[in-house]
C-alpha cells in the first residue's frame, strides 16, 4: 500500500447512523485517506465497505448503561491503540463521549467531534445535566467540534458546552448535504410513487401531508396529528402519511397513538429503508420537531422540489428559510401549523414556488461534494499544522482489524 495515505477514523455509535455519512468515504479515499468506521454491528455498517471503507464492529448501548459502556469504552480503546489514527471523528452522543476519551486517551493526533444535535435541549432535571456533562467532555477531549448548523453552534456555546473557538460549520452546514439526483422526478419513479399511493390507499388528486423520521414527542408528532385533524372538515380528501417507526424512548401519547391507528385518513409505512420516492407522494412536508441539529429530511423534500412546513427550532432555522423555501411556526403551536399547512395545500402556486425556490438552494449551497470537500481541507489545515502530512498509522498488511474479510466484531 502507498505510504502516502493517511489514517482516518470515523466513529459512531448505531450502524444506522453511517447514513448520515453515506458516500463520505468514498470521496474521502480519493484524497488519499484509508478510512476506518468503526460503530455497532449492522446492514449500514456492512454496507460501507462498498465505498472503499474498511469496517470494525464495536457494539455500543444507545441508552445509558455502566456495565455496557465500560466494555464499550475498552474495546475502542483497543481499536485505536491498534489502528493509530492520524485523525478520528466522533459523533452521536454515546459514540462520541466514549470514542473522545479513548482518542484522547491513546494521544491521536486530530481529534474531531461532530455534533449532530443536543439531546439536552428537550430534558429536564438530572437527565439534562447529565447529558449537558456527556457533552462538556466530549468537546474537552476533542480540538475541533463540527457544528451541522449555526444555530447549533450558537446552542452550543450558550450552553457552555464548547467554546466559540473550537466550534466551527462546514460549508453552509447539514449532516452531509444531499445528492440531487436521487430526488429526480423520473418516469420510473413517478410509476413507483403512483404504486405507494395505490397501497396507501391515496387517490390521485388528494392532498398530501408528509412526515418522515422518528415517531416521537421530540419531533412534534402530537401537534402534527392535532393539526391534521383540524383541517378534516376543510379539506376532505387531505391525507396524512407518516415514514417512521415509533420509539419507546421518546413514546407519544396514548391519545396520539389512537388517532393514528383508527384515523382512516393517516397512513403509516413503518420504516423505510429509502424514502426518495415517497417525497413525490406528498405536496408538503411537516416537520414540527423540538430540536435538531440540521435536517436532512428538509434538504431531501427541497431536492424533490417539495415545500416545507416546519417549527422554528434549532437546525431547523438554517434548512427553511421562512416565506421563501417554506413556513416556520412556533414550536409546539398546533394551531399555527394547522393553520400554514393549510395555506400551502390551499394554493398550489404558492407550494410551487416554495418548493422550487428550496431546490435552487439546494443545488447551491448543499450538494454533498460541498460538504465533503469542506470537511477534507479542513482535515488537511488540521492535519499541516500538527506537522502531519503523510500517512500515520500501521501498514495495512499488519495485524489491522477490518483489513480484509468481513468487518472484525470487537466482543
Amino acid at each position: 500500500m502507498p505510504q502516502n495515505l493517511v489514517r482516518l477514523v470515523t466513529l459512531v455509535t448505531s450502524s444506522l447512523s453511517v447514513r448520515l455519512f453515506a458516500g463520505q468515504s468514498e470521496y474521502l479515499a480519493k484524497k488519499r485517506y484509508e478510512i476506518f468506521v468503526v460503530a455497532s454491528p449492522g446492514e449500514d455498517l456492512q454496507k460501507t465497505r462498498n465505498e472503499g471503507a474498511q469496517t470494525v464492529a464495536v457494539p455500543m448501548a444507545r441508552e445509558i448503561s455502566l456495565y455496557r459502556d465500560f466494555v464499550s469504552f475498552w474495546r475502542l480503546l483497543r481499536v485505536i491503540l491498534r489502528l493509530r489514527p492520524a485523525i478520528i471523528n466522533v459523533g452521536t452522543p454515546k459514540a462520541g463521549l466514549l470514542g473522545a476519551v479513548a482518542a484522547w486517551m491513546c494521544r491521536v493526533p486530530c481529534r474531531y467531534y461532530t455534533l449532530y444535535g443536543l439531546r439536552c435541549e428537550t430534558t429536564t432535571g438530572l437527565t439534562r445535566h447529565v447529558l449537558l456533562l456527556a457533552e462538556r467532555v466530549t468537546c474537552a477531549c476533542v480540538q475541533r467540534v463540527i457544528c451541522v448548523s449555526e444555530s447549533l453552534r450558537q446552542k452550543a456555546i450558550e450552553l457552555g458546552v464548547v467554546d466559540s473557538d473550537r466550534a466551527i460549520v462546514l460549508a453552509a452546514g447539514s449532516c452531509a448535504g444531499v445528492d440531487p439526483k436521487r430526488f429526480a422526478l423520473t418516469a420510473e419513479v413517478r410509476k413507483r410513487t403512483n404504486h405507494i399511493r395505490h397501497e396507501l390507499g391515496v387517490p390521485p388528486e388528494a392532498p398530501v401531508i408528509g412526515f418522515v423520521g422518528r415517531l416521537t414527542r421530540d419531533k412534534g408528532i402530537q401537534e402534527l396529528v392535532e393539526a391534521f385533524l383540524a383541517l378534516k372538515a376543510d379539506f376532505p380528501e387531505l391525507r396524512l402519511i407518516l415514514v417512521g417507526e415509533m420509539e419507546e424512548g421518546d413514546p407519544l401519547p396514548p391519545q396520539t397513538c389512537h388517532d393514528i391507528e383508527c384515523e382512516p385518513r393517516i397512513r403509516r409505512t413503518g420504516f423505510v429503508k429509502d424514502p426518495a420516492d415517497y417525497y413525490h407522494v406528498m405536496d408538503v412536508l411537516a416537520l414540527p420537531t423540538y430540536r435538531e441539529g440540521f435536517p436532512t429530511v428538509v434538504l431531501e423534500a427541497h431536492a424533490a422540489g417539495k415545500p416545507v412546513v416546519a417549527s422554528r427550532a434549532t437546525g431547523v432555522v438554517d434548512a427553511v428559510i421562512d416565506g421563501v423555501t417554506g413556513i416556520l411556526v412556533p414550536i409546539g403551536d398546533a394551531s399555527a401549523l394547522a393553520s400554514a399547512l393549510s395555506l400551502v395545500v390551499a394554493n398550489r402556486n404558492l407550494a410551487k414556488a416554495l418548493g422550487s425556490a428550496g431546490h435552487e438552494r439546494v443545488l447551491s449551497k448543499f450538494r454533498q461534494d460541498m460538504i465533503w470537500d469542506a470537511l477534507a481541507q479542513e482535515y488537511s489545515q488540521r492535519l499541516q499544522a500538527r506537522g502531519l502530512t503523510t500517512r500515520t498509522g500501521a501498514k495495512r498488511n499488519e495485524a489491522t482489524p477490518g483489513s480484509t474479510g468481513p468487518p472484525v466484531v470487537f466482543r
